[in-house]
């Protein structure tokens, strides 16, 4: 089985930016629960836009959290900042890791 990528951009609504960040343990806490879930890594761009590097066991895993993610917590803050229309996620197969 080969560990994936999950690669997620958005840009966050306006006004929502200072608390972004204390707002994600709720989604961290969740991703931690899920199957499959190795690790998380969220980064700020230098042009303002964020990206969210989950580590997961398979695709299978990846797929089902980003199945459910939305129902499970879609109301919490975090999830409620970013703004839908800048969503871009993308998957990679690990292929070299230190």
């Amino acid at each position: 089985m080969t560990d994936i990528l999950e690669i997620v951009t958005f840009r966050l609504k306006p006004g929502t930016e200072a608390g972004f960040v204390a707002n994600n343990g709720t989604m961290t806490d969740w991703l931690a629960r899920q199957p499959g879930f190795l690790s998380r890594h969220l980064g700020r761009r230098e042009d303002g836009s964020w990206v969210d590097v989950v580590r997961w066991q398979s695709m299978e895993q990846a797929q089902a959290a980003a199945d459910r993610i939305m129902a499970e917590i879609g109301d919490s803050e975090a999830m409620q900042a970013i703004e839908p229309a800048s969503i871009a996620m993308s998957h990679a197969e690990i292929v070299l890791s230190r």
